[in-house]
């Protein structure tokens, strides 16, 4: 110990003497040969165990959320909540983790991002990467062929972060599915009046929800000319179409997954197209098309679907375009994804997509693949990317500089005199146990300026003042902190003046 603390010492005043040289402006080779034996001094010191420098950050893509964060958190929660149970959905919960092989082998090229965990006592785990796996694990764990579910949790993905855009690698999902065997696109068209309801509430900004279908896209590759073989991979290239130019994806498909380049051609002919019913219309008419039984099937829903998404009075949100591929292996039907859209920048120009807010589709085998008979439960469903929404109204409210209330208190308890502490508390007591919010600052004698500056800081609206004289006559002076205006209230008619007042739906801002 004796021997470290003197060689401390010696750095310490090597380096003084650096900084002195430096202070100086002695010649860069002087204070290069000091630097060097400073180095070396450092070097014999060696590590510190004990004094390690500890750095206090989140684990890469996760984050904390501070409680302005949590109140714009809840208010989008209680929108989307509020939409699924109009709908006459149920709520489940999943454990955060499967085992690995439940996982394994659903997610395509996706697979390499789920999180494995290390072997604990004999099972072989992995994080959930997504609520629809884990969900169709429990309909077939629990033998059910019908239900309308909902689920909000977090999930977990080994990608690459990038936290401005709401990409995380630990992130929420807020799925809605319909499981069960029915008529042809009235669940699934449901599914998608749920995700306009949902993105048209919150206010987000325009969108545009595009379709398409597993069958159409299959079709379409063997008609083209894809082996079978390279169905899956080439979905996912096609995928990447919103993200990056078709001579990208072009390049991706015959560089490195070795298509032919006029088979590639081919592709690029279908699915740089996008529209509405009218389109469903022409490819039906389509020579080579019109002869595939799977794209033939495809084209029949669709067009089923946009007569009851016309019913549902959205179809003006919807267009049906060939590009839409959705990466992930368990789809096997109708598939979506709603994009923001960005203002166009001169007249006449269309809207630009900036990231998707919301995804999903039918995925008529998922079930099957954990019974141990094969037997299948058609389901559909939708995800709401909350993340990314949560980030759009963050940078809004920001923009704006709105005040957002972090509590909803509605009252707070306060005193215009001293020795008044006990009544203080039966008061708020007694307002605690009639279920009104209320609060009181934890002093025995605070000044009442500081009350109301605490109401004003924290945006509770009421304050209610005991004095000496109230307590006399047996009444409340009851103060509104906006209008500053003050009546005097009935102890036992406080409760319902407050409830009066404060009516209004709890705002964030």
């Amino acid at each position: 110990m004796a021997e470290r603390a003197a060689l401390e010492e010696l750095v310490r005043l090597q380096g003084e003497r650096v900084r002195g040289l430096k202070q100086q402006k002695a010649s860069a080779e002087q204070i290069e040969e000091e630097v060097a034996k400073l180095l070396k001094l450092k070097a014999q010191l060696g590590p510190d165990e004990g004094k390690q420098k500890f750095v206090l950050k989140t684990p890469k893509g996760t984050r904390d959320y501070s409680p302005r964060q949590m109140a714009v958190r809840e208010k989008v929660f209680d929108v989307i909540v509020s939409c699924f149970k109009r709908h006459g959905a149920e709520v489940i919960d999943t454990p955060v983790f499967e085992l690995k092989e439940t996982l394994t082998g659903k997610y395509g090229e996706d697979s390499k991002l789920i999180y494995d965990l290390k072997d604990q006592g004999g099972e072989l785990l992995s994080l959930r990467y997504d609520l629809t796996v884990p969900f169709a694990r429990y309909l077939a764990m629990n033998k059910l062929t019908n239900i309308k579910r909902y689920h909000i949790a977090k999930v977990y993905r080994r990608d690459n972060p990038a936290m401005t855009r709401g990409r995380y690698r630990e992130f929420y999902q807020c799925d809605f599915d319909i499981a069960g065997q029915f008529d042809p696109m009235i669940p699934d068209a449901e599914c998608l009046k749920i995700m306009c309801e949902i993105l048209s509430s919150l206010q987000i900004g325009d969108f545009l929800v595009k379709v398409n279908d597993r069958r159409i896209l299959d079709g379409m590759f063997a008609i083209c000319g894809v082996p079978d073989s390279k169905f899956r991979t080439i979905c996912s290239s096609v995928d990447k179409l919103d993200k990056v130019s078709w001579e990208e994806v072009k390049n991706e498909m015959v560089g490195e997954k070795g298509l032919a380049p006029e088979v590639a051609d081919r592709i690029g002919d279908y699915v740089q197209q996008h529209g509405g019913v009218s389109l469903v219309e022409q490819l039906l008419q389509d020579p080579e098309l019109s002869q595939n039984k799977q794209a033939l099937e495809g084209l029949g829903d669709l067009k089923l679907l946009f007569e009851y998404l016309t019913l549902f009075g959205i179809a003006d949100k919807i267009s049906f375009d060939l590009s839409l591929a959705r990466g992930l292996d368990y789809y096997t039907g109708v598939i979506y994804e709603a994009v923001l859209l960005q203002t166009p920048v001169r007249a006449g120009e269309e809207p630009l997509g900036v990231g998707s807010v919301a995804a999903g589709g039918r995925y008529d085998g998922l079930v099957g693949m954990f019974d141990p008979k094969g037997r299948k439960v058609p389901c559909v469903g939708l995800s709401i990317g909350v993340e990314r929404i949560f980030s759009i109204v963050e940078q809004r409210l920001e923009a704006l500089e709105e005040k957002v209330r972090t509590t909803e208190t509605q009252v707070l308890v306060a005193s215009a005199q001293k020795k008044l502490l006990e009544e203080r508390l039966r008061l708020v007591s007694e307002l605690w146990d009639a279920g009104i919010k209320a609060e009181l600052l934890y002093k025995k004698n605070p000044k009442l300026l500081n009350q109301l500056q605490y109401c004003e800081e924290t945006g509770i609206p009421l304050v209610a003042i005991i004095g000496e004289q109230e307590l006399k006559d047996g009444v409340i002076k009851l103060r509104s902190v906006a209008s500053r205006e003050e009546v005097d209230v009935r102890r036992e008619d406080l409760v319902e003046e407050i409830k009066r007042r404060t009516s209004q739906p709890f705002c964030i801002c």
